[in-house]
């Protein structure tokens, strides 16, 4: 794929990936945390529930304890009763579930840990693990979204008064499946006990360090002082490493346990099951309409799945989601509940968006499809109610802020590159020729940068910098980016800068990389930091000279933008083909373009991996039934369209750098606009769209039911 770039891209200085830090992945010379080897280092294998609901009767552990190479075998009560920390309470919590760290008394879900193994070689722990017997005493399962699940909570918005009559209504219904976060490396955890020191270094792959040792801390009773969390590279995170697990917890507390330093790596099999999940929401809305084509009312009903057990964002998705409706739209009232329950299943986090995508999805769902009732363009019946730049700063029904943006451009340049009233034009010829062919328009924003972050710049005295952040990195090139904001302010050869992240032990506290905030949240603290060492440069203080810098942004920043896709459908075999993708997107100000292109578009290949091909399966009992790579799809190279895209520069004053977030922006955009062109596709052989993922088979069973009912 060769997608072409913005102007200012090809205008912008090739900064690329020099940095060093970044130049070492790429040349293979990365440090995973499974490349972690300490001498005498012990390895541990879990062993985990067959069954979604169920009472132990009985667990044997003695076959297991007696294996060679066995060094313990640890269940609930070894653990003293130790679980979950308490989640982010973002929404108010209508039951406050205890999650234990290895299952007591009883299993919710499959692939639960019951109990952990050590020994002295991987082999060992795998065999003794298996000798394990366990009587169960099997329920019912609760599965996702059913009737009657665990509530865990809820946000509402009503705003305005519901009008009696409206000229037009359209009604949508979605349930998006689960994913799962396929990051390069799965899961794993080192910790090493100390016992001099009585401290702890634990090496995960982590979003968010100081909480992870925050949670460690926390769980084991002991100083925050006395734990030290590293994370080397990580290989990819998307949400689903923003939160302790159950396993980073209980391999913490075994290193502690038996004074040695303990290994655990997820298998790719237990990934699937074990691992939190992303989407998995039920969205319905109703939109009103009077003569005119203005949006008068929405309903919203959404429904979130949360799992078994919770991590720290479990609650997030269903809170993004309510608030960002209607998106970039005026809407006289709103009537929105989420809702988010628990289940029998593996636990649902943040992934890739965070209910960002599930408001996309539904609001413009529902624009297509009063565009087609209406009579109205679909182009044109957003211009009529889109929110205008003179608008801004623009207060939501559902309470948010909109900083800044001028949507109506960003939707006009889309369909400019698009070539729109020719693309039309064309479509009704390759119509009226008997091809399935469809376009579809979707707009978004996208919540980002909020709160506080943390750096520390470093002159010494031989002319070099270090910059320590209290953000970390996931494989987006933070180093580069933060180097070059440091460079900018010290006004010295960003060559000079060393940047270190993702260690407690050489980093100032901080909140992590999550939630598109890296550079406009972390680059604005290390830029109000190296500010402060200049200055005092400038007025003769002696070096070494350290400023350190904690930046809370003043408001949120609100990056949206525009994509148009073209697809068509095989009336034969139902095989949809992207034949175009336009995405205009506004992240303010870009610090590295390079990098900015490559989180868009590594966003598309998630977002078009969830609307065309991932899709998690449970069975009625609660048992897994997409557990490998084999029976889960992702996007390879071949599967990815040549996209256009293009860049606007509009800054926010929500923060130092007037930088928006970029890296979600993909996986809210894209699924709409795919979906609406799978619609549009569809719309004159009055077939609905399935559901995702949008398959050559299940679009194959929608032109059928057309076929029959014709």
């Amino acid at each position: 794929m060769t997608p072409s770039s913005t102007a200012s891209h090809a205008t912008a200085r090739a900064d690329g990936l020099a940095r060093v830090e970044d130049r070492r992945l790429l040349t293979g010379q990365g440090l995973y945390v499974h490349d972690i080897l300490h001498e005498g280092m012990l390895h541990a294998v879990f062993m985990r529930s067959t069954h979604a609901r169920a009472r132990i009767a009985s667990m044997d552990l003695q076959a297991a304890r007696d294996c060679e190479g066995v060094v313990a075998v640890l269940v609930a009560e070894d653990l003293a009763g130790l679980r979950m920390p308490t989640i982010n309470a973002l929404l108010p919590l209508v039951n406050q579930p205890q999650c234990p760290l290895l299952a007591s008394g009883r299993v919710d879900s499959v692939g639960q840990p019951m109990a952990l193994v050590v020994a002295t070689s991987l082999y060992a722990a795998q065999a003794a693990a298996e000798q394990i017997f366990v009587d169960y005493e099997p329920e019912a399962a609760q599965n996702d979204l059913a009737d009657g699940n665990t509530l865990l909570a809820t946000a509402v918005h009503q705003h305005g008064e519901t009008p009696g009559t409206a000229a037009h209504k359209v009604s949508v219904s979605h349930l998006q499946p689960r994913v799962i976060a396929m990051s390069l490396e799965p899961r794993a955890t080192v910790a090493k006990w100390d016992e001099g020191t009585g401290s702890l270094t634990a090496w995960l792959g982590t979003q968010a360090p100081s909480r992870a040792r925050a949670d460690i801390a926390l769980t084991l009773g002991m100083q925050p002082e006395k734990v030290r969390v590293v994370a080397p590279d990580v290989g990819g995170a998307f949400g689903a490493k923003a939160s302790v697990s159950p396993e980073d917890l209980v391999i913490a507390f075994a290193a502690r346990h038996l004074k040695a330093s303990v290994k655990w790596t997820s298998p790719r099999s237990e990934e699937f099951t074990s691992a939190a999940h992303g989407r998995g929401a039920k969205l319905e809305g109703e939109l009103w309409l009077d003569a005119d084509g203005r949006f008068t009312h929405l309903h919203a009903r959404l429904q979130f799945p949360v799992g078994a057990w919770l991590p720290f964002s479990a609650v997030v998705p269903a809170r993004n989601a309510a608030r960002i409706l209607p998106g970039p739209y005026r809407v006289n009232s709103v009537d929105i509940t989420s809702a988010a329950s628990m289940s029998n299943a593996a636990a649902v986090n943040i992934y890739r968006g965070a209910g960002r995508p599930e408001a996309a999805l539904l609001t413009e769902r529902l624009i297509e499809m009063a565009a087609r009732k209406s009579g109205i363009d679909a182009v044109e019946l957003r211009l009529r109610n889109i929110v205008e730049a003179d608008s801004m700063p623009w207060n939501t029904p559902t309470g948010e802020c909109f900083d800044a943006g001028d949507y109506r451009t960003v939707l006009k340049r889309a369909c400019a590159i698009f070539d729109y009233p020719a693309e039309r034009t064309e479509q009704a010829r390759r119509r009226t020729a008997g091809e399935v062919i469809g376009i579809g328009v979707a707009m978004y924003v996208e919540p980002c940068g909020q709160g506080w972050e943390s750096a520390r710049v470093t002159l010494q005295a031989d002319g070099r910098v270090l910059v320590a952040s209290g953000s970390c990195a996931q494989g987006q090139g933070h180093q580069t980016t933060y180097a070059s904001i440091a460079a900018e302010a010290l006004g010295c050869d960003e060559n000079l800068i060393t940047v270190d992240h993702g260690d407690t032990g050489k980093c100032p506290e901080g909140l992590g990389a999550l939630a598109s905030r890296s550079t406009a949240i972390g680059g604005s603290a290390v830029a109000e930091a190296a500010r402060e060492a200049a200055r005092r440069r400038d007025a003769g203080q002696a070096l070494p000279i350290t400023a350190e810098s904690i930046y809370t942004a003043p408001a949120e920043a609100w990056s949206y933008g525009c994509v148009i896709a073209r697809m068509t459908i095989d009336r034969d075999t139902g095989k949809p083909a992207i034949e175009k993708l336009v995405w205009v997107d506004d992240a303010g100000r870009i610090i590295s373009p390079q990098l900015a292109e490559g989180q868009l578009l590594g966003g598309l290949a998630q977002g078009l991996g969830q609307a065309m091909l991932e899709r998690i399966v449970y069975d009625s009992e609660g048992q897994l039934l997409t557990g490998s790579l084999m029976d889960y799809a992702v996007p390879r190279a071949d599967d990815m369209p040549a996209v256009t895209l293009e860049s606007i520069a509009i800054n926010t004053k929500a923060n130092l750098l007037g930088a928006k977030g970029v890296g979600e922006a993909g996986c809210i955009g894209i699924p709409a606009a795919l979906i609406n062109a799978a619609a549009d596709a569809l719309s004159p052989l009055d077939v609905n769209p399935p559901d995702f993922p949008l398959t050559a088979e299940r679009l194959w069973h929608a032109l059928q039911t057309r076929t029959k009912t014709a």
